[in-house]
């Protein structure tokens, strides 16, 4: 029998566990991080909560439906101002969905892309003033003769939606490289109309320092026009060598990005090696450490370069993933459908075949939960319904409903 003493020792102790926990989350929940396989490395994190945050649970009941079956590797999610949603296919097709996620219209007129390994059609989204002039964009691999670069993309579609008129390419990622790994990539608009383009250091060994060369747009933000012009004032316009619409760079393989709807602040996630996924605040001017600075290793097992966490004048991610669940589309709810998601980050996870539900408080992760773990899906991209439902496409062609019963 324990002693009064005894007693009121350990409930003093579970009393402060929990409110630190609850503290910590923003709610009621006292679970464990979500995550409980062992690291690839013993690599410390830079400051408390940067990994393996507590986790927390949605106390909404929730309706998965599934809306589509027929897509052909979908890679963009973009949301139409009446409602329906804008799918570009890795192949080098669209589809546009109505919003129940019947098919709608098909397009197919658009320029070559290089399907192979992780190049094909990438990102598409609409111009701010779409519902009056009808342009889209998008990104792709495209084949030269020095290799393959990401080429940016524009046109108007067509009063039918059957095709894109007036395609121009605006932008061209370079160098070029014969390798078919890494693009990055997504496209978001910034409230002057300009581009914000992510771009991944495309995997090689042999190029993957260019993300650290302020003369390369690999590895990159890229700031650039409408007409693909740097965007004025850029943080290096000034800098000899440099090319003036770089925003940030040390990236590897930036697979989204999202506006923060609270603070106005551009978030970026990104694949690592094994270990060190990544998200992190994208700052004008900041660099974020590819590939001299990494919470992962080598696929071999190998330290990457001098295996450095961190280093003075390298931007820190806000989080980090050990093991990776290969981060690709993310998604700030904005929906009233769910009030308690509301300012919560989505993070579509591909090899981690979950959605990552990810709870933020003054710019930090205080709360972690894995959803749809079940469907045992590659989450590709992510974005919020008109309707306030989440919704999700998938590497086998499938597009999500995600709602409240």
């Amino acid at each position: 029998m324990l002693s009064t003493f005894k007693k009121t020792f350990i409930t003093g102790i579970i009393l402060l566990t929990t409110a630190a926990c609850q503290a910590q989350t923003g709610g009621d929940s006292t679970l464990a991080p979500v995550e409980t396989n062992s690291p690839n490395s013993q690599y410390k994190p830079a400051f408390v909560g940067q990994t393996r945050i507590a986790g927390v649970k949605t106390k909404t009941p929730l309706a998965v439906t599934v809306i589509n079956t027929e897509l052909s590797h979908p890679w963009g999610l973009c949301v139409l101002p009446d409602g329906r949603f804008l799918i570009s296919e890795k192949g080098g097709t669209m589809q546009i969905l109505k919003a129940d996620g019947k098919a709608d219209k098909k397009i197919t007129n658009l320029p070559a892309v290089v399907n192979q390994g992780q190049g094909g059609l990438l990102d598409v989204n609409i111009d701010p003033a779409f519902s009056t002039n009808r342009i889209i964009y998008w990104d792709y691999a495209e084949q030269t003769p020095e290799g393959n670069v990401l080429a940016v993309a524009k046109g108007k579609l067509a009063a039918d939606e059957s095709k894109v008129d007036d395609i121009q390419v605006i932008y061209r990622a370079t160098p070029a490289y014969k390798g078919a790994l890494q693009y990055g990539s997504r496209i978001l608009f910034d409230k002057q109309g300009n581009l914000f383009v992510s771009t991944g250091e495309r995997s090689g060994a042999d190029i993957r320092m260019k993300a650290q060369d302020l003369g390369a747009a690999i590895g990159k933000i890229i700031h650039i026009t409408k007409e693909g012009k740097p965007v004025a004032g850029g943080p290096f316009a000034n800098t000899a060598g440099a090319l003036p619409e770089i925003y940030a760079y040390g990236f590897r393989n930036p697979e989204g990005m999202a506006w923060n709807p609270e603070t106005g602040e551009l978030w970026e996630d990104e694949f690592g090696p094994r270990g060190g996924d990544e998200i992190n605040i994208i700052r004008p001017g900041n660099n974020y450490g590819w590939p001299v600075v990494t919470y992962g290793i080598e696929y071999s097992g190998q330290p990457v370069g001098d295996a450095i966490q961190q280093k003075e004048g390298v931007t820190q991610p806000i989080y980090y993933w050990d093991p990776v669940i290969s981060p690709a589309g993310i998604t700030f709810y904005t929906g009233n459908l769910i009030p308690e998601w509301r300012g919560n980050l989505f993070v579509g996870g591909l090899s981690g075949s979950h959605i990552a539900r990810l709870v933020i408080k003054n710019n930090k992760v205080v709360g972690e939960e894995r959803l749809l773990k079940d469907k045992r899906e590659r989450w590709r991209a992510l974005n919020t319904g008109k309707d306030g439902a989440l919704y999700g496409v998938t590497d086998n062609g499938k597009m999500y409903r995600i709602g409240k019963q």
